[in-house]
């Protein structure tokens, strides 16, 4: 993976137009915004279809979206990754377009993303949110951001730096194989990791980010989404990193059994007795746990390696994008 920080060939030679590009919008109560998004991006993509998914909403932004233009359909199991599942599985495309509803990522930027798709032969281009207007990116969420991407850096060897962004260019490849597992807003993270983890390839391109119009409010919970999203990480990382995490787990439980022992063991070295008995029977079953963690994590990892070569077929078994 690198970041974006060489300038992109020039997409206008492109024929945009040979290719099926789908744009898709998911979107829950974003009346004010959404009609935006379609025009922004129609005049962009002008060959492209539109795609809003209302998510069970209770304004208007059905018919905004329709009246903008847009093919609206709809998803009524409320959570972002739901929707996103939803669509990864309606939509037929050679390139599939998602960005949120709320008009604050850049629609004049898609050509860069979807060129430096085509001309590299990527799977997943990430529009990062670098040139920020003043307002736009809260500092929880800035700061909830960069120490989320860091830990899944330090864990999965990501280099990406805008990990959390909801604007991104995909590969027919990447959406017909994406599990798409997530319920709610940690889509984002696991779009990510299950690039990382397939080994697909992925870059950056720095694009700008407004901040919402006015009579539009974020559906983000600063807090509650974060832990949530911290929460998909580790549970990501237990999945596909069974036998360290396991092995840390058990050695931590050892750790604290061996702390339990000694006193016990000095005292019946010393005395032939053993006058703690409930504290020698939790170490000991401590330690067994600490054992049957290592075996869980070994024979996890095995059948984790066997589901990732079965991910890594689904994902070859879809036609990869021609070159421009």
């Amino acid at each position: 993976m690198t970041t974006d920080s060489t300038r992109l060939a020039d997409h206008a030679t492109i024929d945009f137009g040979s290719y099926k590009i789908a744009v898709l919008v998911p979107c829950y109560n974003e009346e004010a915004t959404v009609a935006k998004v379609v025009e922004d991006f129609r005049t962009a993509l002008p060959t492209a279809v539109i795609l809003v998914y209302d998510n069970s909403s209770t304004d208007k932004t059905a018919q905004a979206a329709r009246a903008a233009g847009a093919v609206v359909l709809h998803e009524n199991n409320r959570g972002k990754g739901l929707v996103v599942r939803r669509m990864f599985s309606d939509v037929e495309a050679d390139i599939y377009v998602l960005v949120d509803g709320d008009a604050t990522y850049d629609a004049s930027s898609v050509r860069r993303l979807i060129g430096r798709l085509l001309e590299k032969r990527l799977d997943m281009v990430v529009a990062s949110r670098a040139n920020g207007e003043r307002g736009a990116y809260r500092v929880g969420h800035r700061t909830g951001n960069r120490l989320l991407t860091a830990f899944v850096a330090s864990v999965f060897g990501s280099k990406l730096n805008d990990m959390l962004s909801g604007y991104r260019v995909l590969s027919r490849r990447f959406v017909k194989s994406f599990p798409a597992l997530s319920r709610g807003f940690e889509i984002e993270t696991e779009l990510t990791i299950h690039a990382l983890e397939l080994g697909l390839v992925v870059e950056e391109v720095d694009t700008p980010y407004y901040a919402r119009p006015q009579g539009s409010a974020s559906k983000l919970n600063t807090s509650l989404d974060g832990f949530r999203i911290l929460l998909t990480i580790v549970n990501l990382y237990r999945a596909e990193r069974p036998l360290l995490f396991f092995t840390c787990l058990g050695t931590v439980l050892a750790g604290v059994s061996t702390g339990l022992a000694i006193p016990v063991i000095v005292t019946y070295l010393e005395t032939g007795l053993v006058p703690r008995l409930p504290t020698a029977v939790l170490s000991t079953g401590l330690m067994l746990l600490a054992f049957l963690c290592t075996a869980v994590g070994l024979i996890l990892d095995t059948v984790t390696r066997g589901r990732r070569e079965m991910k890594r077929l689904a994902y070859l078994s879809h036609h990869g994008l021609r070159a421009p």
